[in-house]
């Protein structure tokens, strides 16, 4: 289903960017997904936080760099029950802390952690926000990818941390892994090319991802990897916002049928 209303722990429930350039992000994504732009609250107490949603219902979120030093990039969040005891295990599997579990108003609690394969992904224990409310549908979050050269290192810490049960694709030599949560594939992992940086991607699903690219090139963003099929998956294509931001599309094979 498309609608959502919660996330069992171990689940990814959120995607938001952080944006050098909010205004431009939003002209953006407003463009190629028919997103609109809504505010959390005064910038004092958001720090200029915003929500993207698609037919009033929340989809993905938009926060300013804080400083120049960071990347701007898609961050996914996992659902959590307890982010305290979560960012406890990470610690206890060799993974870092990179931000402290935080209290966001009366949204939820968040933190940050750094796995030991070096790659950042948020949690997240829902309060008010349970996360995106629509996904798996064209204009919403579709899968979420963690790209590594560490596979074993990777395993081990999801497993321990958030439950996690990988399994190999058949017929990808080991080169693709599906993360489980009870019999559901909620998360994939691919190897990363030599030399670049364990990170995690986004996939966003579209109705046509040939013409999906085509508008992102208009709006100003760049392909990355062309679109290209994948056998009993859909098609797929890697972009980037005109602030450099990666980000992938997908229309699922399902979506044809």
């Amino acid at each position: 289903m498309s609608a959502r209303t919660g996330y069992p722990n171990g689940v990814p429930s959120w995607v938001d960017l952080a944006s050098p350039d909010v205004d431009a992000s939003v002209a953006f994504y407003r463009g190629l997904f028919g997103w609109e732009h809504v505010a959390s609250g005064p910038v004092e107490e958001t720090g200029g936080y915003g929500v993207f949603t698609l037919r009033g219902r929340n989809v993905a979120g938009i926060v300013p760099l804080q400083d120049e030093s960071q990347p701007a990039v898609w961050n996914t969040y996992i659902a959590v029950d307890d982010a305290d005891a979560t960012v406890a295990a990470a610690e206890q599997a060799g993974g870092q802390v990179a931000m402290g579990v935080l209290d966001v108003m009366t949204s939820g609690r968040m933190a940050y952690l750094v796995d030991t394969t070096g790659a950042m992904v948020g949690i997240w224990q829902a309060g008010d926000h349970i996360g995106a409310q629509l996904v798996n549908e064209p204009g919403t979050l579709g899968w979420n990818e963690l790209t590594t050269q560490d596979f074993a290192s990777a395993k081990a810490f999801y497993a321990s941390v958030v439950g996690w049960e990988p399994e190999a694709v058949e017929g990808s030599n080991g080169g693709y892994v599906v993360f489980n949560v009870d019999g559901h594939a909620i998360a994939g992992m691919i190897g990363a090319r030599d030399g670049a940086a364990s990170q995690w991607r986004v996939y966003f699903i579209v109705a046509d991802t040939d013409a999906t690219v085509a508008r992102a090139q208009a709006l100003g963003g760049a392909i990355t990897v062309p679109a290209f099929d994948l056998e009993d998956i859909g098609r797929i294509a890697m972009l980037s916002d005109p602030n450099g931001t990666a980000f992938a599309v997908m229309t699922p094979v399902s979506a044809d049928e």
